[in-house]
């Protein structure tokens, strides 16, 4: 299938978008990846986000490379509604720029049409977790998004790539964990061969929450990511 082409107005997104298995809303929902834009951040654990969309689009059959709302973008359908698939090109720090822009632009209500999949120091490499809403717990895209919303009622799908370490490295309350350096610079090979394989399960569990809902993917996805060592302390 070829790339799609860029939707209209809320008018005729309304008009054009059949109902989804997650919401009775007729407008586009919005999936927006964090990372940094630079070929230099192109295979950094901070860009797991960006990877995530370019997974979802390349088994959609499109292409990110469109611009609006200062993000590159795609359109496709997944269980029968319009989805925008976004990747923020302001900078993590800046990531609630774009994602305000876009919500602004397709009239969007944040709490039932939008996920934002981005990295997670505290979930193993491996690993990823689904949450309605919650604190930003440190991630500065995540921290710009909820100050430029005003709200931290969104669902989030966070990819872990925490290292794995011995315990006595991440003792006396973590401060031996690796920090901006470790999520700015490139993956191992083996390690992208770990997150190779996740991004196919975050790409289901997205068309899971289109298909039945937060709910039934958290429910079927987290406990499954739990059992596969989830390290998450939330």
């Amino acid at each position: 299938m070829g790339a799609a082409s860029e939707i209209g107005s809320p008018g005729e997104q309304q008009a054009h978008t059949g109902n989804s298995g997650s919401s009775s809303r007729s407008g586009p929902f919005l999936i927006v990846g964090l990372g940094n834009p630079g070929i230099e951040y192109l295979w950094t654990p901070h860009n797991a986000g960006f990877m995530a969309i370019d997974r979802i689009a390349q088994q959609e059959g499109v292409v990110v490379q469109n611009r609006r709302s200062r993000a590159t973008t795609a359109t496709c359908r997944i269980a029968g509604r319009q989805v925008i698939l976004a990747k923020p090109e302001t900078f993590m720090n800046l990531s609630g720029v774009s994602v305000a822009a876009l919500v602004k632009e397709f009239e969007a209500d944040p709490s039932e049409d939008l996920l934002v999949i981005y990295d997670e120091l505290d979930l193993a490499l491996g690993t990823f977790k689904i949450r309605e809403r919650g604190s930003p717990a440190g991630h500065n895209g995540a921290r710009s998004i909820t100050g430029a919303l005003g709200t931290q009622e969104w669902l989030r799908l966070r990819i872990g790539v925490g290292p794995d370490l011995p315990p006595e490295a991440i003792a006396a309350g973590g401060k031996r964990r690796p920090g901006r350096d470790y999520l700015l610079s490139p993956m191992r090979k083996s390690d992208l061969a770990v997150l190779d394989e996740v991004l196919d399960r975050v790409a289901t569990a997205t068309r899971r929450i289109l298909e039945q809902g937060p709910a039934a993917a958290m429910n079927e996805f987290n406990r499954r990511e739990l059992e596969s060592g989830n390290r998450d302390q939330d």
